[in-house]
Parts: structure tokens; C-alpha cells; sequence
């Protein structure tokens, strides 16, 4: 009995042992680093940084100089246009008022008097008692009389005006963002006029000011839609529209960069003064479509992934050579195409399309002038490198849209949803071969750009 059980206990022993060993085989490290070829939408965008602010503010200053002796509104306040907001003190005020009437009263007393003695001189000049030096001095003095007057009474003017100075109202209606004095300071407008206010016109509209770098604004037009974020708010996302492109541009640190103003919508009132937004320009829009890593775009195949390439490519084209009656290969070889097949194969037949002998001697990059995009050729074009079902190694040239910067729309006949894509090469791998495939191919093969 204990020799049976010793006998199963062994056989058990054995078959997990050959179970495990088989299960690690099944399991063994791929060559491949792989991506997954998605289905989706796709949009490209360029960013940017900028700035909220209203729409319209107002600098409330003051023309006069004075002790601010009251103030009405505060931070935050609704004003209404014409509404009184703050008063200076009018004490020097009222008596420059009081001494330009008293200078006005003076003048018209020399006023009078000028004209009482012209007309004595003129009574006495019309009976030839005076001569008319003395008459036209008369006259002269008169005439200063009457400019005197009358700049006493512009000087008058100017001192009530002050006065009225000395009430500030509000420019527009608004609400009050800025408060830069308080009750008791002094304000002095000798050179230029104080800001005592900043009023914003109507915060529900407000703008975006955006500085693109000069490599991007020539994809930015006048109502393109912008997206933007803020920190206040990192889960929500705000929409707007450029209203502007300025022609002016900055200079910052040796780059040049141009300011975009976007419109804005802020009704609910989130949105703040000030506030830092991160705006993506929305340049294309692409719906439903193939969608890759940039990694895969950037992928280079390796010698020995071109050799296994160019192994399958001879091998199906021999077989189809071979299942080809000889009818049609005697059709073929009189319109001088096809003697050796190569022109076939040249055509994308034997299971690549693009791939020549001739293409693979231009460079890892692809077959046929299929390259990686961002080398010599149409960078249009890409070529994607996957296993089938077989397990073999295969590729598919494939025409390159938009990009978001992270992934790239591609389109191809071979190319379905789900499908894993080649967009490296494990260490595993690397082992058997020496050539690193982010390096540059010293036989001129090309290398993605862009991305």
C-alpha cells in the first residue's frame, strides 16, 4: 500500500513539474512591447496660457488734489453710472472759489471804471480838448479792463469746476474690483491723476488674453472655439471663442510669442479676475477613427525584424509562383512583368504592400517608400509593425492624420480596433539583436518627427 502511494505521490510530482514547465513556455517573454490600436475621437489642439479679465474696466482717478474725506462703496459693490462713490475734502476748494469771485468782482469794478473815464475822454477829444494819444490810452485801458474781466471770470470757472471735482462719480456701471484709497489719506494729482477705483464693466463677459508661441498662431483664427480650465476648478472645463488675433508681438526670453483674445462666457459668476486659465485651441476635430500611440509611429524595425520580413516576403512569393498555372505565367512573361517576380513585388504583392527589394535597401524605416513618418518621402505615410494570427511578423503601411500629441489617427485596410500594434522592443529582445531601435540607422533609414 505504501509503495502505491509513493508511486501516485511521483507521477503527481512529475505531471506538475511537466505542467509547469509547459505553462512557462506558453508564458515566455514577448520581444515586443506592444500598444493597442483604439477607436474613437480624436482632436488637435494647440495650448497656451493666459489670463482672465473683464472685458471693460474703468481706472476711477481724480483731477484734483485733496484729503479723501468719504468713500461710499467698497470691494465687490454694484455701482450704477453717475452714482457718487467718494468725496475729497473741499475746504481749499471752496476758498479758491471765494477768492476767484472776489477777483471777478474787482476786475468789473476796474471794468466800470475804464469805461466811466473813456467816455469823459471821448467828450472832451470830440471838442479837440484833449489830444488823441491821450484818447487812444483811454481806449487801451478799457480794453484790458474788459480781458481782465473776462479771464477773472474763466478763472472762476476753473475754480467751480474743481469743485465739482472734488465728487467722484462712477464712469460706467460695474462692479468695483479696485479700491486703492481710504478715508483721511491725500491724494495728489499734480503730474498725473491717482487711481482711486477700478470698475469692470460687466462681469458676465469677460476674456481671455492667451500668448501662443509664433510656430503655433498661424493655425489660430478669428472664432475659432478654445477650451480652457482653472485651478479654482480643475474638473470643469469652460468654452470660448477667439474674437481676436493681435498683431503686436512680445519678446520672452528670445522667444516670440502673441497675444489671442478669447471671449467668455461667465454668467454663473465662477469665473474671476485674474485667474490663470490653460486654453487649448481647438484646430481639428476627427470622429470614429483609428487612433495609435505616438510610440508606434516612432518604432524602427531591427535587423533581424527586416531579414524576418524579407524571409516571409520570398517565401509567399515563391508560393504563389508556384500555384500559378503556366498559362498565366507565360502571359505574365510576354507583357514583360514577371519573370522572376520581382515587379510584383514591387506592386505590394506577396503579402506587403509596398515592399520591393529595392524599398528594403533604403532603410529600416519601411518598405517600398513606406517609412516611418518625419524622414525622406511623403511623411504622410507611416508603417506599423504587428504579429498576426500566426504568430508571424507583418506590417501595414498606413496614412497618417491628426494628433493630439499623445495619439495619432491612422488609416489602412489592415488596421482594425484592438489590434496590437509593435511600439518597442523588450529587453528580451534586445538580446538578440544588438542594433537599439530608437537609434539612428547608419544605412539611412527614416525616423518619425513630429511626435
Amino acid at each position: 500500500m505504501k509503495k502505491l502511494l509513493l508511486l501516485v505521490a511521483v507521477l503527481v510530482l512529475t505531471g506538475a513539474t511537466i505542467w509547469y514547465f509547459n505553462r512557462g513556455g506558453e508564458e515566455a517573454v514577448s520581444p515586443y512591447r506592444f500598444v493597442t490600436l483604439e477607436q474613437g475621437d480624436l482632436e488637435a489642439v494647440v495650448s497656451s496660457t493666459g489670463t482672465l479679465d473683464a472685458v471693460t474696466t474703468v481706472q476711477v482717478g481724480t483731477q484734483v488734489s485733496g484729503i479723501i474725506s468719504h468713500i461710499y462703496v467698497d470691494f465687490n459693490d454694484n455701482v450704477r453710472r453717475g452714482q457718487i462713490i467718494a468725496r475729497i475734502d473741499t475746504t481749499l476748494l471752496t476758498s479758491a472759489v471765494r477768492d476767484a469771485e472776489a477777483n471777478v468782482e474787482r476786475n468789473k469794478a476796474q471794468l466800470r471804471q475804464a469805461q466811466r473815464e473813456h467816455e469823459r475822454l471821448k467828450g472832451l477829444y470830440d471838442k479837440q480838448f484833449i489830444t488823441e494819444v491821450e484818447f487812444n490810452q483811454a481806449e487801451y485801458n478799457l480794453d484790458i479792463a474788459v480781458a481782465a474781466t473776462k479771464s477773472a471770470e474763466i478763472s472762476l470757472e476753473r475754480a467751480r469746476q474743481n469743485m465739482s471735482y472734488a465728487t467722484i462719480y462712477a464712469p460706467i456701471s460695474g462692479t468695483v474690483i479696485e479700491r486703492n484709497v481710504d478715508v483721511g489719506q491725500t491724494v495728489a494729482a499734480s503730474f498725473s491723476a491717482p487711481q482711486l477705483f477700478l470698475i469692470a464693466d460687466d462681469l458676465s463677459r469677460m476674456e481671455i488674453l492667451a500668448s501662443v508661441d509664433e510656430s503655433d498662431i498661424g493655425m489660430i483664427e478669428d472664432g475659432q472655439t478654445a477650451r480652457f480650465t482653472v485651478q479654482a476648478y480643475p474638473d470643469e472645463t469652460f468654452t470660448g471663442t477667439v474674437r481676436q488675433v493681435r498683431l503686436q508681438s512680445t519678446i520672452q526670453e528670445n522667444v516670440v510669442n502673441y497675444t489671442v483674445v478669447v471671449d467668455v462666457n461667465n454668467e454663473e459668476g465662477k469665473l474671476l479676475p485674474g485667474m490663470t486659465a490653460t486654453v487649448d485651441f481647438l484646430i481639428e476635430t476627427a470622429q470614429d477613427v483609428l487612433k495609435i500611440s505616438n510610440a508606434a509611429l516612432r518604432f524602427r524595425p531591427t535587423e533581424a525584424m527586416m531579414a524576418e520580413a524579407r524571409e516571409r516576403m520570398q517565401r509567399l512569393r515563391e508560393e504563389r509562383m508556384a500555384n500559378t498555372p503556366d498559362s498565366l505565367r507565360q502571359q505574365r512573361g510576354q507583357r514583360g512583368d514577371g519573370q522572376d517576380g520581382s515587379q510584383r513585388g514591387q506592386r505590394g504583392q506577396g503579402g506587403f504592400a509596398g515592399f520591393s527589394e529595392q524599398g528594403s535597401q533604403g532603410g529600416q524605416g519601411g518598405f517600398g517608400g513606406f517609412g516611418n513618418r518625419g524622414g525622406q518621402g511623403n511623411s504622410d505615410f507611416t508603417t506599423l509593425w504587428y504579429l498576426d494570427e500566426e504568430g508571424n511578423l507583418t506590417m501595414a503601411p498606413a496614412r497618417i492624420g491628426i494628433t493630439d500629441g499623445t495619439m495619432t489617427e491612422v488609416r489602412s485596410r489592415r488596421l482594425e480596433p484592438g489590434m496590437q500594434i509593435i511600439a518597442g522592443i523588450t529587453q528580451a529582445g534586445q538580446s538578440r539583436s544588438s542594433n537599439n531601435p530608437f537609434q539612428n540607422n547608419q544605412q539611412g533609414g527614416r525616423r518619425p518627427g513630429g511626435f
